[in-house]
């Protein structure tokens, strides 16, 4: 048992046994946070089983149906961040080597898959590629007389049956999911950003101290520089080839929040398109949250009127009603979100879709086309009997009470259900509220697992937060640092009753669980523990499992929706089922982060332009690898030993939680060079100094264009 997994070895195990008791009982599960993907059994012959499939049972006749084989009794785990493109071609440039050659269609046909795989995972690759790659897998394994050419074609055939979506990202996007592929991801960083944002070269003019250059770069791609320098979830630093080969990520986040806080805004000046005719096509957003507001400033900057329809009394959704000000300052948000409403966006407050307005109404009104982001808010409910009981609020409705009209509803023993950031957030903010005694964070599964933004969890033990736990070892040190501190945080505990005294929330029941089996999202299920229940008194609840788009209204205007009433759009061109609308954001994928926002408001402008133009609704995918020479920094080797990763300071637990003003710092001029430095430059794969004469061309050529 080897790959992606805790424990690796040799292991004993009867016939018959399932492949998830061997992965997660025996082997322990993932060795880090990285969802197991599938298993490889019986070597470079075998094939490759999803995890979906993990109940199968390991014995020659399931794995033979299954498109695999015993062979050595050998298991590799691999994640997601295992490219089954990749998967296939290793083992196919192994057996092509092995082929004795006596069969010609065994010899050829490896050689030739190989380079098919080859072809696809640089990017040179087409949907036929596909159809022959199957076609000559198959008779590879008919017309071959020994067992390896006949078992040859497992990793090609098992990989196109089971993970034919990844082919066709490869293919059709021209992308590779688990950024191994480096013809289609260049720099690891830059593929990781929902925006495409060049990471690799604001951390290099950083480092040469061309602070505004590197703001340019930030905001060529990003209207949110500040908002997303401070809240983030740094998709980016997780891909980073630093964190990848076990040292600690670059600091991204903390280099982009020193260049938006020391770079005036106004020295990037964005590309207009010239100003259409009064004739010219309107286009209708609806919600001005991050999504929206980018689909409308880059629907702006190509010309087109915008008409920004929202149900609240000013822009900004979850950037003003949700994000507390103390990881988002007001005035920060504010001012980014009033720099992108010019003269060609109408801002229309107080209006609902739904409520005040229909998207037939505004197709009538003459809009052109109708983009919608409406965002996630509306909450998941318990679904116990007594949740409607005065002192029982949902996340949201607590955090807008507070960050809209300053209002705080908690008080006394704050009880929060939940453990993903709107938990957590509300955790934090009932902290800051005078009448609060003390706060319980209540979650089913274990700390490791909260799918909350460590570094927020983290923060909220500090301002007070105490981690009891059974299990994991990374709890015992919260326990300890909870005592010290004072904020409960149960885990492992389901409610299961909410009881009231004279019409108010008088205390919630929970019981313990256990982990149980894997379900589909990679975690083990919490499982109740008969005999364990428990009361905790609690003046306040505020439920926090999740949140929904508030898309009831969406569907009697003609839209589909699917279970969880998100609006089903054509993925790559984002266009609902009427002509005309098109969605993006929450309402699309579910509660999402702000970047992932931004990234579905761009391309829906880019999308809805293309439209009213009459032209094809998606662009040919292009790789964009690296392309700019930056002369890299050179590290003595004392400088070398003592990179260590710059973390920005905070304000004291203490002087925090009677005060929303932000905790987190900016970086020092002296850090944020020191920390560019450590950046390993992955760009110079694919760049290289421009000769005599170059530069001069390429600027020509970048002006003509």
């Amino acid at each position: 048992l080897v790959g992606k997994i805790k424990n690796t070895g040799l292991v004993e195990v009867p016939m018959g046994m399932s492949i998830n008791k061997i992965v997660y009982d025996i082997g322990g599960g993932p060795a880090d946070k990285a969802k197991i993907k599938a298993v490889q059994t019986g070597g470079p012959s075998g094939g490759c089983i999803p995890a979906d499939m993990f109940d199968l049972p390991v014995d020659y006749d399931s794995l033979t149906k299954a498109g695999s084989i015993m062979g050595s009794g050998g298991m590799i785990v691999m994640d997601e961040n295992t490219c089954m493109v990749d998967v296939a071609k290793y083992f196919m440039n192994f057996l092509k080597d092995e082929s004795c050659g006596k069969c010609f269609t065994c010899r050829k046909g490896t050689q030739r898959m190989h380079e098919i795989l080859d072809d696809i995972s640089k990017g040179n690759g087409t949907l036929e590629h596909l159809d022959l790659l199957e076609e000559l897998a198959e008779a590879v394994k008919d017309t071959t007389m020994c067992g390896l050419g006949q078992t040859a074609s497992n990793p090609v055939l098992s990989t196109l049956r089971y993970f034919l979506d990844e082919y066709h990202r490869h293919v059709i996007d021209k992308k590779c999911g688990a950024f191994v592929c480096k013809d289609l991801v260049g720099a690891s960083c830059q593929a990781g950003c929902p925006l495409d944002t060049e990471v690799w070269r604001y951390v290099a003019l950083i480092e040469k101290g061309k602070y505004e250059e590197a703001y340019k770069v930030i905001r060529e791609v990003n209207p949110f520089p500040s908002v997303c320098a401070r809240v983030c979830g740094r998709k980016c630093e997780t891909r980073c080839n630093l964190a990848v080969s076990g040292g600690q990520a670059i600091a991204i986040r903390a280099l982009k929040r020193f260049i938006t806080d020391r770079v005036d805004p106004a020295v990037y000046k964005p590309l207009r398109v010239p100003r259409r005719a009064k004739d010219s096509h309107r286009v209708a957003v609806v919600g001005s949250g991050p999504g929206g507001l980018s689909a409308a400033h880059y629907l702006s900057l190509l010309g087109y009127k915008v008409t920004l329809v929202e149900a609240a009394d000013k822009p900004g959704g979850m950037l003003i009603s949700c994000i507390p000000a103390y990881r988002l300052p007001r005035d920060v948000a504010e001012k980014e979100i009033e720099s992108l409403l010019d003269e060609n966006i109408t801002l229309r407050c107080g209006t609902a879709l739904g409520r005040d307005i229909t998207i037939d109404e505004l197709l009538k009104d003459g809009f052109n086309a109708v983009f919608l982001a409406i965002g996630a808010d509306k909450s998941w409910r318990l679904g116990l009997e007594g949740e409607d009981t005065e002192g029982v609020f949902s996340s949201m409705q607590f955090l807008k009470a507070f960050n809209l009209r300053g209002e705080e509803l908690a008080k006394g023993h704050v009880g929060i259900v939940g453990g993903g950031n709107s938990a957590v957030d509300a955790a934090r903010v009932a902290m800051r509220q005078k009448k609060v005694k003390s706060v319980t964070l209540l979650y089913r599964r274990t700390s490791q697992e909260m799918p909350a933004y460590a570094e927020e969890v983290e923060a909220a033990i500090e301002e007070g937060i105490r981690l009891e736990t059974l299990v994991s070892p990374t709890s015992i040190r919260y326990i300890r640092a909870a005592e010290a501190e004072g904020v409960k945080v149960e885990t492992f505990v389901q409610p299961v009753k909410i009881d009231a005294k004279n019409g108010r929330l008088a205390d919630i029941k929970c019981v313990r669980n256990r982990l149980g089996d894997v379900d589909s999202t990679g975690r083990r299920k919490p499982v109740p523990i008969p005999g364990t229940e428990f009361t905790i008194a609690l003046d306040t609840l505020i439920v926090a499992i999740g949140e929904r788009p508030d898309s009831d209204c969406l569907a009697s205007m003609g839209l589909e929706l699917d279970k969880g009433g998100r609006l089903r759009v054509e993925g790559r061109t984002l266009a609902a089922n009427r002509k005309g609308v098109f969605a993006g954001g929450d309402l699309v994928t579910g509660p999402n982060t702000v970047v992932d926002a931004i990234a579905a408001g761009r391309k829906a402008a880019k999308v809805i332009d293309h439209y009213l133009r009459g032209e094809e609704l998606v662009e040919p995918p292009k790789v964009k690898l690296p392309a700019v020479f930056i002369e890299p920094a050179s590290l003595s080797d004392e400088e070398l030993e003592d990179a260590a990763r710059a973390e920005p300071a905070t304000l004291s637990a203490k002087s925090r939680k009677q005060s929303s003003a932000e905790v987190e710092l900016a970086l020092s001029a002296e850090q944020a060079r020191q920390e560019a430095r450590r950046c390993l430059r992955c760009d110079l794969e694919f760049t290289r100094p421009q000769q005599d004469g170059e530069a001069e061309c390429a600027a020509v050529e970048e002006k003509s264009a």
